[in-house]
């Protein structure tokens, strides 16, 4: 037996309108598909507000070249070592550097981690994906 579960809902068309355009844009082959994925980005962003254990990625775009810059970076990664779980790093050309962080702790802990590297001098680009452990999202 499956666990779907029908419902109905009144929504104003213009509204309607507008949910078919980001349905279609999305590629999703139906609306329930859609209404799905908002939810389950509404749960995710939820666990980030009450401050669970969360998942995520930390990119970083900088510029080695930067004085003590890598230096600062490490020292940070390694102040926040119990919430890294991997680090990928790779040349974008001679002075330019990519980095992506997989993070997985306490949201609070990981938006500190995330401040922490976006402020060093040379950080040209940082961005903190939140995602979810995946507990509540079943």
């Amino acid at each position: 037996m499956s666990n779907l579960v029908r419902l109905s809902l009144s929504i104003e068309k213009p509204l309607l309108d507008r949910l078919e355009k980001m349905v279609q844009g999305g590629g999703y082959t139906n609306r329930s598909e859609f209404v799905r994925d908002m939810i389950r980005d509404l749960l995710v962003r939820q666990e980030w507000k009450r401050g669970e254990e969360v998942v995520g990625t930390i990119n970083l775009i900088y510029n080695h070249h930067v004085r003590q810059l890598s230096e600062k970076l490490t020292h940070t990664q390694h102040h926040h070592h119990k919430s890294i779980m991997a680090t990928t790093h790779i040349h974008l050309d001679e002075e330019l550097c990519a980095e992506t962080i997989m993070v997985r702790g306490k949201a609070s802990e990981i938006k500190e981690l995330a401040d922490d590297l976006r402020k060093q001098k040379g950080v040209l680009h940082a961005n903190l994906s939140a995602s979810s452990t995946g507990k509540l999202l079943k």
